[in-house]
């Protein structure tokens, strides 16, 4: 089946266009919790060609190796990278923040949102 798939990809690459199939989605609601005739308590779901969801895999894949091999990342991009989360994020701008202020140097602040779990309705506003 892989170079069924590989043969497909080269040729979709190649021509520079994808097949109907893969642009189309069914877009359900999740029920996330909570009073079911309030819009807010759903969340979409998009339901692609398993197909296509396979490419994006193959092609995101080889595109992280490539830069990664490369060095063309930021090391401070986080997020999507193995072993850079969200939380190393906070974690590097908090000990960079305190690492300025261990140097005396100055600090223009900018509003910081920080907000928990959606279920949980937590969310913390700090100006800095």
């Amino acid at each position: 089946m892989i170079p069924y798939l590989a043969r497909l990809l080269d040729i979709t690459i190649n021509n520079g266009t994808l097949p109907g199939d893969w642009k189309r989605a069914t877009v359900i609601p999740i029920h996330k919790g909570g009073d079911r005739s309030l819009v807010t308590n759903y969340r979409p779901v998009s339901l692609t060609s398993v197909v296509w969801k396979q490419m994006e895999h193959v092609i995101a894949s080889y595109l992280c190796q490539v830069w990664d091999k490369n060095d063309w990342l930021y090391e401070g991009q986080h997020g999507f990278r193995p072993g850079y989360k969200c939380e190393s994020l906070v974690m590097t701008v908090c000990q960079d923040i305190a690492d300025s202020l261990d140097n005396g140097d100055k600090i223009l602040g900018n509003n910081l949102l920080l907000t928990g779990p959606s279920n949980t309705g937590t969310s913390y506003r700090q100006k800095c």
